[in-house]
This record gives structure tokens, sequence and C-alpha cells, in this order.
């Protein structure tokens, strides 16, 4: 019931709460399984075929036909139905023929567990495996390097602060790396054979007694429990970010930049909870560098903080310059409601994990990485710094402007405005 529950994107509390079992066992039977389940799913998944689709499989096979109209009909993969054919089909007579019930015999001869995995029983696939996961780093000349020494306690590398540590030197290939390079290797030895997910699962349920556990401090992400992929799944949209307010229900004249006025931002992160507010105008590029500073006992961009620097931003631009705002989903933008009443804009999100949405402030963020480097305190900037990073950006010509500057893009815009407003002004 325990796995059964992970499996469908619980967390291990909930997970424990439904098996019956104290919070902590559940959370101990996650971390010594590797976030993985040791059990066989107790039910077949739909991704198999089960018998009554078998059935349906023999009577179209043997009325002739084709493997393409078959998985029309019962709305498979054509690679299915011709895997299916020729996994399980029988010799009887010299004629080759498909039945069901012999079909469903062998699925299931096939998917009895326990079973001596290809990396237990076959020495040199596991050695190829790891050595390539953890052999040791070597110079050019051949001279093999151990790098740092860091103990393994069992765990992930931690967060934050953890993640500036030192870890192992090795040579670290992924699991699809590996199983990949086996095929270039041993192009002839069908034996070396191995999948990604055979050497993920190797690594993280230890009852199948292949691969040490501590192999995956060489993983890139260097976790020691793996994430379950419902848990990926999950919806992690924030409740304040409504249907109505997605990128999609963007109005699509935006898209083509012809109309100033429409700002997309973001945060630049930097180390002890240090960031710098970036926004930049669609049709102009023109950039302005929010100042965010830590204050004592919060960081520097909580909700209130980028709303208000937002606000007396954003406020000095005419109101034609001041349309839409298109943001990630972050919580420093859940008081966007408020923003909204006091600057005018219409604020729209991404979608989650869709960074190309706002395609025009992550290239400026990317150039802005050579001032504010990654992993550096952004704290230690004043207003008079940003305004002159900023300032060096605004004044670099951009092909898309016919080698214009974003300043004097806009300062033509601004000058449009004051024009329009004189003459309708009474």
């Amino acid at each position: 019931m325990f796995w059964e529950a992970v499996g469908l994107g619980c967390s291990t509390v909930d997970a424990s709460v439904r098996a019956g079992v104290p919070v902590l066992v559940g959370a101990r039977w996650f971390r010594d399984n590797g976030g993985m389940s040791p059990f066989k799913a107790s039910r077949v998944s739909g991704r198999f075929l089960s018998l009554v689709e078998r059935e349906e499989v023999a009577v179209l096979w043997a009325g002739g036909l084709s493997r393409a109209e078959i998985a029309r009909r019962l709305r498979r993969d054509r690679s299915t139905i011709g895997r299916e054919l020729r996994r399980n089909s029988i010799v009887r007579g010299g004629v080759e023929t498909y039945r069901a019930w012999s079909a469903q015999e062998r699925s299931e001869l096939r998917a009895r567990r326990p079973k001596v995995t290809k990396l237990a029983s076959n020495a040199a696939l596991c050695g190829f495996v790891e050595e390539r996961l953890a052999g040791l780093v070597a110079t050019p000349g051949g001279r093999r390097l151990r790098g740092p020494c860091v103990p393994w306690n069992g765990r992930a590398r931690g967060r934050a602060g953890r993640r500036r540590r030192d870890r192992r030197w090795a040579s670290a290939w992924s699991p699809q790396q590996i199983s990949n390079r086996l095929v270039v290797d041993f192009p002839d030895d069908v034996s070396m054979r191995v999948s990604a997910e055979t050497i993920y699962r190797s690594l993280f349920i230890q009852a199948r007694g292949e691969l040490k556990r501590e192999l995956t401090a060489y993983l890139r992400t260097g976790r020691a429990t793996r994430v379950p992929n419902a848990r990926t799944r999950r919806s992690r949209t924030p409740a304040y970010v409504t249907p109505e307010l997605l990128i999609s229900e963007r109005p699509a004249v935006i898209e083509d930049r012809a109309l100033p006025g429409h700002w997309e931002g973001d945060l630049i992160i930097g180390s002890n909870s240090s960031a710098i507010g970036t926004l930049v105008e669609r049709t102009t590029g023109y950039l302005i560098l929010l100042h965010l500073p830590k204050t004592s006992g919060s960081s520097g961009h909580t909700a209130e903080a980028v709303r208000t620097a937002i606000t007396t931003t954003i406020r000095q631009m005419p109101s034609d310059l001041r349309q839409t705002l298109t943001w990630d989903q972050g919580v420093e933008m859940s008081q966007h409601v408020n923003l909204t009443i006091d600057t005018d804009l219409e604020i729209y999100f991404c979608d989650p994990k869709s960074p190309w949405q706002r395609g025009t402030n992550e290239n400026t963020n990317g150039l802005l990485r050579q001032y504010f480097p990654k992993g550096t305190n952004h704290n230690r900037y004043t207003k008079t710094d940003l305004s002159a990073v900023a300032h060096a950006l605004n004044t670099r010509p951009r092909k898309r402007l016919n080698y214009q500057t974003p300043h004097e893009a806009i300062t033509a815009l601004l000058h449009s405005h004051e024009q329009t407003s004189g003459a309708t002004t009474p």
C-alpha cells in the first residue's frame, strides 16, 4: 500500500498514513530503497496487451489484416503489434501462427520475478558500467587522479550551501551514455547490452545487489534517492495562478513585438539569498534592474519587496508603455493582484518549466551573467551599480533594432508619446 501510494505521487508522509505505518517507518522504507518500489506491480499496467486484446489480434491477423490496421483498431502503436507477433507467434506444421492463449502464457512466463539480472550474471558488463560510472579521472598522459576525498554518508549531497562543497571526481558517465556506448564499443556482442533504467534500479534498489549504493554519488545530481515519476508529473501550479492568467490567454498581438509596453520579468538569484529583479520591454529590449537588498530577518526578494520595487520603477513610465507583464510562476509574484491595482499592468504567467516563453528576458539574463555570475552574492551591489550595468546593456546596438540601441528605441517611443499627448491635450 505504501509503494502504491508513492507511485501515485504521494509524499512519504501521506503514503505512510495510507499504509497505516509510522511516518518514520515510511521515510526509512523510501530512503533504504532509493525512492523506488522493490515490488512488482500488483496489477498489470495498461501499456501491456491484455488477453482480450491478444484474442482480437489473433482474429484480425488470421483475417489477413496488416499490422498497421490491427494497431489502428486496437488504438495501439504499430510497433507494439509488430513486437507481439514477432515474440509470441508459434510454428505448427512449418507454418507460423499466432494464438492468443499461448501468447498470454509466454508473456506471463517472461514476467515472472525474481530473475537473475544482466549485471549480476555478466561480470564484464558490470565492470564496464562501474568503470564508466565511477572510474578515476586521468591526465592526457594517463596518470590517474583521485581528486578530493569525500566520505559517503548514504544521503543526498544536500541543498543550497552544500552544492558548493567538494564532490568525488570520476569519469561520471550517465546511465544513458553508458547504455548507448555499449552499442558502439560492442556492436557484435548482444550480451553487452543494458538499459539506463536497469542501471538506475541497480543503484537505488540494493536488494538487487549488482551495483553499490555509494555509486549514486557519481550521478550528475548526486541524489541518494530517486524521485517517483508520478510525483514529478504532479501539477506544481501555485494557488494564485488561475487559468485566465496563463500566457496562453495573453493577446496574440503581443507576440509580434509591434506594440510597445509589454514587459517580461524574472529574478537573477545569487548566493546568500540575494537576488536582482529584471524587467525587459519586448519591443525595444530596454532593461530595468530592480534593487532588492536583503533586510534583517528575510531575503530581499519577498513578494512584498518585489511588488514594491516593480511599482516604484514601472510607474515612471507613461501609461502606453505599461500594458502587460509576463513572469514565471514564482512565489515572489503572489501579490500580483495588488501589483495590477498599483500599476495598471495586466499580469500573465508562463507555463511551469517553460522559460522559453519569456525569450526576451531569458536572453537578457544570460547577458547579465557577465556582470553577475552564478553563485556570487548580489547583495553587495548598490542601486548605482545596477543602474550602470543596465545602462551598459541599453546602450549596446542590437541587430533586430537595425543596430539602434534599446535606449534610442525607447527614447523615440517616449518622444512619440509626448507629441501625441500634446496634440490631443486641449
